[in-house]
């Protein structure tokens, strides 16, 4: 069975079931509200990406952290994403 948890470090993280990937991918965005529904196909990323709930560690703050194979993916829901 996989690990329920991965700690980097900077982040506790737990994989959204949704996720075809487990990977932490280079290009991160954190999202301050951990109960917004974040879907990352609908913002048309070209690359993989990978969704974790997230407890940043620094400052204990709870949210998402969306993880993009690639940077222009991360842009492009950077721009799009308006919290509920």
């Amino acid at each position: 069975m996989p690990e329920a948890t991965i700690n980097t470090g900077t982040y506790k993280l737990f994989p959204s079931p949704r996720n075809r990937e487990r990977t932490i991918f280079e290009h991160e965005v954190f999202v301050p509200h951990a109960y917004t529904l974040i879907d990352p196909p609908s913002y048309d990323p070209k690359g993989k990406w990978s969704l974790f709930a997230a407890h940043r560690l620094a400052d204990r703050k709870n949210g998402q952290l969306v993880t993009y194979e690639l940077e222009a993916d991360a842009v492009r829901f950077k721009q799009r994403f308006v919290a509920d």
